[in-house]
């Protein structure tokens, strides 16, 4: 009896944790797989402020010091950020946001077990708000997240968003994915080259860089483009752009990005007609279906390739042209500095203007 009484216990004991396990949440579940990867991330960089000359021409200021015998001394400031990260191999690479570790002078990494490394900046692409930050393992075991395929994600899937906001560690909110290719322009940041994932998963400050994943606990986007107007709405990168462009920020390798120069809409006829028949329109459209040149840039490609605001882009290289996210797919398909043949149709002509696409260059954010 004493022997039965013994063994019974860890079998009653193993039951229990079987029978907890069995009952938890999918989204218990999910966090359970991917949250021991997800790592917060500090950052310290020295920023040097001149002090304004209204300063030293103060009379106040001079009257101390005199007209002459002093100097404008630039003044140091050390700012901390922080944000998130999760680990995708053994080796110790990180994926999170550009804009989390772009400029810092020093990277901290602390994973949810308390343990905590120096880390290293491999490579940026602030154009895609994408980095890859290296930590030294000495060969200590690390957790790993596992990624999943966001082509796969459709509208309606659960969207569990995992970070640490305001320093909280593994902080999960819930909410299912809203939108898919939601453009970074219509997200309100045109200096990005990205087709989001849009949630109503909350997205908190410091959640910049952590995982969005499905219900299984696999990574489909990289939480980031947080919008303080935009009540109940998060973004995140598919992880399927990460997956392309890791292997080339691990190696430092700086990521190309062609561009025209355009801000553009999509055009056809009923969008054209109801625009012509409204009297305080600023111009007549042709009434067909293509892709309408609402701004050229000054000193850009487009410019000097002489687009104009109000023409329609109908072809590319003798590819129709029938949606601004279909533009922007071609445009990002080249090569930089590759002459691209544009037919387009202005007023009631259409003309054939060859434009050269350049590399497009980050504007921070």
């Amino acid at each position: 009896m004493v022997v039965s009484t013994a063994f019974s216990l860890p079998a009653a004991a193993q039951s229990a944790a079987e029978a907890a396990i069995a009952n938890e949440s999918f989204v218990a579940a999910a966090v359970r797989k991917v949250g021991a990867a997800v790592v917060r991330i500090d950052t310290e960089k020295t920023v040097v402020r001149n002090v304004p000359d209204m300063f030293y021409d103060d009379p106040f200021f001079r009257g101390f010091f005199g007209s002459e015998g002093f100097q404008r001394i630039p003044q140091e400031e050390r700012l901390r950020g922080q944000g998130s990260g999760f680990i995708i191999d053994g080796v110790g690479d990180i994926l999170t946001n550009a804009h989390v570790v772009n400029g810092a002078d020093r990277v901290v990494v602390t994973l949810k077990d308390g343990r905590s490394f120096e880390g290293t900046v491999e490579g940026v692409d602030e154009v895609t708000d994408l980095a890859v930050v290296k930590i030294e393992s000495n060969d200590e075991d690390l957790p790993i997240a596992s990624l999943g395929n966001s082509d796969s994600v459709e509208v309606g899937d659960w969207a569990i968003a995992v970070g640490n906001p305001l320093g909280l560690d593994n902080t999960v909110t819930l909410g299912i994915i809203s939108t898919l290719k939601r453009s970074s322009a219509s997200v309100g940041i045109p200096g990005k080259r990205l087709e989001f994932i849009q949630t109503d998963a909350a997205i908190n400050p410091g959640n910049s860089g952590g995982p969005l994943v499905n219900q299984y606990g696999e990574v489909i986007g990289i939480n980031t483009a947080i919008r303080a107007d935009a009540m109940g709405i998060g973004f995140a990168i598919p992880i399927n752009k990460a997956k392309d462009l890791k292997d080339r920020l691990v190696r430092g390798e700086s990521i190309a990005h062609p561009y025209l120069g355009v801000q553009i809409a999509t055009l056809n006829a009923e969008i054209a007609k109801r625009n012509n028949e409204d009297i305080n329109s600023g111009m007549v459209l042709p009434e067909v279906e293509g892709v309408l040149i609402v701004r050229v840039m000054p000193d850009t490609p487009a410019a000097d390739a002489g687009l104009r605001r109000g023409d329609v882009i109908l072809e590319i290289d003798g590819e129709a042209i029938k949606s601004a996210d279909q533009l922007q797919n071609k445009v990002d398909n080249s090569r930089i500095g590759e002459a691209l043949r544009v037919k387009v149709q202005r007023g009631r002509q259409t003309q054939i203007i060859s434009v050269r696409t350049a590399e497009l260059q980050p504007q921070g954010g």
